[in-house]
């Protein structure tokens, strides 16, 4: 395995991997995440305001600290990808794969022919250093950690084809889009959700690939762990701040203030 992907290494020697979800869409935030320790942290492309060059910036924030970048494309284009990939990402997280043949589509769209799909721009990008990596078309196709996201109740059914496609290093069950699927939206602690969650995880584990999700319940993380996920999301960084901020302003405003809809004691 290249040394270039620690956190993919990890995954494959079942190293449990605690990660923390970036939305702020803030490189400064991001190299603030990055040095609290965190294994793994989350560039969200798809429910964050980020684009290419945010996205960018936060991977060049996060690069000198310890803490392993991934980044979760808006969704599995071949395009996208392939900038992504361009600009240094090694781990992708795609969301909403339904099928084996979304996924097996995915995958080529991280490789360099003749196993993919991917185009050969590597020598103006920073993936390759600008070229001062000499072996990077040599090692690019395994240092990249695919990670796809089953979050409906049509990817559940064909979970196991899903793990089965060679190229695909771990599966990230999406709790809320599943909850609502299953027809509990915005209820993904009801226990037909969990139900299907652990039974999910079960299935990936036992297919030998990554298993991972996002929860911000510290007893829910645990569980998962203990269920044998490998990499776990335990917070989102705007919601750490946005909790933080309400309590503060509580402590300073009038009850009648502090409960009005959308005051500090909102719900979020």
């Amino acid at each position: 395995m290249p040394a270039h992907n620690l956190f993919k290494s990890a995954l494959a020697a079942g190293q449990p991997q605690i990660g923390l979800w970036l939305s702020m869409a803030d490189p400064y935030l991001a190299e603030v995440s990055a040095t609290a320790g965190f294994d793994w942290l989350l560039i969200d492309g798809e429910h964050a305001p980020n684009d290419l060059r945010s996205t960018l910036a936060a991977l060049q924030a996060i690069a000198p600290h310890p803490s392993q970048a991934v980044v979760r494309v808006v969704a599995g284009e071949t395009p996208r990808i392939k900038q992504l990939l361009d600009i240094g990402a090694r781990s992708l997280l795609v969301p909403m794969v339904d099928t084996a043949e979304q996924a097996r589509a995915i995958v080529a769209a991280t490789r360099y022919p003749p196993h993919g799909v991917r185009g050969v721009g590597s020598a103006v990008g920073r993936a390759s250093q600008w070229s001062a990596r000499a072996d990077y078309l040599d090692v690019a196709d395994d240092e990249i950690c695919l990670l796809l996201q089953a979050e409906t109740a049509t990817a559940l059914r064909n979970l196991e084809a899903i793990c089965a496609v060679p190229g695909v290093d771990g599966v990230f069950i999406g709790p809320a889009d599943l909850a609502a699927s299953m027809g509990f939206r915005g209820r993904p602690s009801a226990p037909e959700v969990q139900q299907a969650i652990e039974r999910a995880m079960r299935i990936i584990i036992g297919s030998g690939k990554a298993a991972g999700t996002l929860t911000s319940d510290p007893a829910l993380a645990r569980r998962y762990l203990d269920l044998g996920c490998t990499f776990v999301a335990t917070g989102v960084d705007v919601l750490l701040y946005a909790g933080a901020a309400r309590r503060l302003a509580a402590q300073f405003l009038a009850p009648a203030a502090a409960g009005q809809p959308g005051g500090p004691s909102a719900a979020y």
